[in-house]
């Protein structure tokens, strides 16, 4: 009897608390499109990853700009000696003894570096806009398939929701029954006991839809007091995308579509423009030089110009060019194995979606209804004693085993589906 009384307790705690949540929360019902749209439109690490793609363009205009010039003002005397000569002024009457130099200087890139390193940068454009596709692809998954498994556990949450309904207006029906010896003691607690495991499935379901309250909504950037209500719609796949698929194609489709595939290409590029760039580096850059010197030379206002350059006799830059080359072929053997990552990723994505797909197909159509109506069924007989409560609770069991096998396959197909279009680098 006390355990009777913890789970009657118990169960009026649980559906009572899960009221009180439904209600404090805002419940925002939408389908999977329009939670993608939200999803595309609010993820900060999206938002955030575009701002790449902008400083990556920032240094190709860094790249373009010519170096400043340089202006020097030195050997100003603010005094003079009895040794000072004397000058023409320089306003008014002073600066008769004021000795001034002025130099302007201009580095001049040769071997044409600025357009080489502007080339690099370029590249670099690129490889910031597929790494941000890439982005895109790894959190769109990661977003549908925790979709997915909302969808599940509310279908599940549902079926058990059902089943502890039930079990309760029998338990309302059999308490006077029980009370007046008219059922056995044992009937009523097998009843209660199962009234417990409902709850208790329930309850873990709900801790799961929690979790994935919480990941959506990160997802999605939403408020915390919103809690989110995906329709079943889209939950199993349009499998007529998977009809009539080619695996050569898919493959091929990987190779020129996956945003981490082009990486790799890309960063070859990148690296043999770099390679252009450091050998360009043995080239020692010129410096344009003007001078202007009152007073300190062979004429009182003295105007030379000039040029400056590194004689390359100890650094050529050979530490650099070699370093280049050895990324270039690091870079070759990097991209090979993303290839071979891609295709076998792609066979393996292929192959379990074939699996997945048949056991969703060889589960009959009319299967689920049939079991819903036999449930239906064995608890009228079970009400009107025409079925044990041993033969019923056995059903019931079966039906949610069976019911979950189904779910599951569900399930399973659209995740397999995802991780095929996620692998190919684009929409089936």
């Amino acid at each position: 009897m006390k355990r009777i009384l913890f789970t009657a307790i118990f169960a009026s705690f649980w559906i009572s608390s899960q009221a009180q949540i439904a209600v404090a929360k805002d419940t925002l019902k939408i389908s999977r499109a329009e939670a993608e749209t939200i999803f595309l439109k609010n993820n900060l690490r999206l938002l955030s990853e575009k701002l790449n793609i902008d400083q990556a363009e920032a240094q190709v205009i860094q790249a373009k700009l010519w170096p400043n010039p340089r202006l020097e003002v030195g050997e100003v005397n603010l005094w003079s000696n009895a040794t000072s000569e004397q000058l023409p002024p320089i306003s008014g009457n002073w600066g008769r003894t004021s000795e001034i130099t002025v130099g302007l200087e201009q580095l001049i890139q040769t071997a044409g570096k600025r357009k080489k390193l502007m080339a690099m940068e370029k590249v670099g454009v690129e490889i910031a806009q597929e790494y941000f596709q890439d982005v895109l692809r790894i959190v769109k998954i990661e977003f549908r398939n925790n979709l997915t498994h909302l969808q599940y556990v509310q279908a599940k949450q549902e079926i058990y929701q059902k089943q502890l309904v039930s079990i309760q207006k029998l338990l309302n029906a059999y308490s006077n029954q029980a009370k007046q010896g008219n059922i056995s003691k044992s009937e009523f607690i097998r009843l209660k006991a199962s009234e417990l495991e409902f709850v208790k499935e329930l309850s873990d379901l709900q801790k799961e839809n929690n979790q994935l309250q919480k990941e959506l909504k990160t997802l999605m950037n939403l408020p915390s007091q919103n809690f989110l209500k995906i329709d079943s719609e889209n939950f199993v796949p349009n499998l007529s995308k998977t009809e009539n698929i080619n695996l050569a194609e898919l493959t091929s489709s990987a190779l020129e579509n996956r945003p981490d595939v082009k990486v790799s290409v890309l960063e070859e590029k990148y690296i043999n423009r770099k390679y252009k760039y450091e050998l360009a580096q043995r080239m020692p850059d010129v410096t344009l030089l003007a001078s202007y010197d009152r007073g300190g030379n062979i004429m009182n206002n003295f105007v030379g110009f000039g040029f400056g350059i590194d004689l390359p006799f100890f650094s050529r830059n050979q530490g650099n060019i070699k370093v280049a080359k050895l990324e270039i072929e690091k870079s070759q053997y990097l991209k090979e194995e993303k290839n071979n990552q891609a295709q076998h990723e792609v066979i393996q994505a292929y192959e379990d979606l074939i699996v997945a797909r048949k056991l969703y197909e060889n589960i009959d159509a009319s299967y689920e209804n049939d079991l819903d109506k036999l449930l239906e069924s064995h608890l009228k007989n079970f009400a009107q004693r025409n079925t044990s409560m041993l033969e019923y609770l056995d059903f019931v069991e079966a039906y949610l085993e069976n019911k979950t096998i189904i779910l599951d396959s569900k399930k399973e197909l659209n995740e397999h589906f995802e991780e095929l279009q996620f692998v190919i680098g684009k929409e089936l």
